[in-house]
């Protein structure tokens, strides 16, 4: 029986794990998806050719190709640059997005912001200075 139930989860954990690798690789085109966990913790520069997922602490330099997402467990003092920047936990530093920051009603940003375009959600709070820059090539 122990083994039925066991053979049961194995099953029911994999497909979820299959998907979300599945759906990491279809979504951004098969580049990298980079995770640090809630109780990972980065001290240092991380440049990366592809998506950035922070849900830990973060001290320094943050730099992708691709999109970059700040969980609401995320505490990070670093500066941030990505393509689409959603922060939903707490950021100190400034922040490049080439297209889209996104402040979601639990973020926290304190810094300078540089964006195409911003969407702030009630609730989220941004310090610092914002420039807008029009979309081109």
């Amino acid at each position: 029986m122990e083994s039925a139930i066991n053979a049961m989860e194995d099953s029911m954990a994999q497909p979820e794990k299959s998907a979300t690798h599945a759906a990491g690789t279809a979504s951004n085109g098969g580049t990298n998806l980079v995770n640090l966990g809630p109780r990972d913790v980065l001290q240092g520069r991380l440049e990366i050719q592809g998506d950035l997922k922070v849900a830990g602490n973060v001290e320094g330099e943050l730099k992708a190709t691709g999109d970059v997402t700040v969980d609401a467990t995320a505490a990070v003092q670093a500066s941030i640059e990505g393509a689409n920047v959603s922060v939903r936990g707490q950021v100190t530093g400034n922040v490049t997005a080439r297209r889209r920051l996104t402040l979601g009603g639990s973020g926290r940003l304190n810094g300078d912001v540089k964006v195409n375009r911003l969407t702030v959600e009630d609730g989220a709070t941004l310090n610092g200075n914002v420039t807008m820059s029009s979309e081109k090539g």
